[in-house]
């Protein structure tokens, strides 16, 4: 098939040019395509972008290797979504795991430490960074139940039977988790902007 056709084709036919005929550059449009939704779907859900990085390499790893297990039955966005969700909360769960290092354990009791501020500088973020900051630090706030099914509605623009399928709920919970999602992450973000 040549390179042509391939960009032609939907993203279940391309994995099923992967596993039938091997053919590399499937799986790469496939990459293409993926990458940058993938890599905002689980840097909302971390809000960590080095371990982000690796959550979406190691995605695209198990797609490869596992290309034998997706069945037409399911969209390729569902499949994929849902290899990156579960890949996101197991890194989660590590970063919960690792033990916390106090600051002040090194050193002298009596010596201070000055760190950076770290906070907004006009200079450094605009308006709209400064909110994407806001809405990121909401969303890291919210229960990981709700902040996954609201970014996977609002930000990657799922369907509610995809969120369904992936999740493994009814589609009633969805929305319902959504629901509770949005109007905590409205209060957090209240919060926020009246600090």
């Amino acid at each position: 098939m040549t390179e042509r056709n391939l960009y032609s084709l939907t993203d279940e036919e391309l994995i099923l040019e992967f596993q039938q005929q091997d053919t590399v550059r499937a799986f790469e449009i496939l990459v293409q395509r993926y990458k940058n939704p993938l890599t905002n779907f689980v840097f909302r859900y971390l809000g960590d972008s080095e371990a982000t990085a690796d959550v979406v390499q190691e995605t695209f790893i198990k797609v490869y290797r596992n290309k034998h297990t997706y069945k037409t039955i399911a969209k390729f966005s569902t499949w994929v979504y849902t290899i990156a969700g579960n890949l996101a909360k197991t890194e989660l769960l590590k970063k919960k795991r690792r033990r916390i290092v106090s600051i002040s354990s090194y050193g002298d009791d009596n010596e201070t430490m000055d760190l950076p501020d770290s906070g907004h500088t006009p200079d450094t973020l605009t308006d709209s960074g400064i909110m994407d900051t806001m809405i990121q630090d909401a969303l890291m706030q919210l229960n990981e139940v709700y902040r996954e099914a609201v970014i996977l509605r609002d930000i990657q623009e799922l369907s509610y039977e995809e969120i369904a399928e992936m999740l493994k709920l009814e589609v009633g919970t969805v929305k319902s988790r959504i629901n509770r999602g949005r109007a905590r992450l409205k209060e957090l973000l209240k919060e926020l902007r009246n600090d």
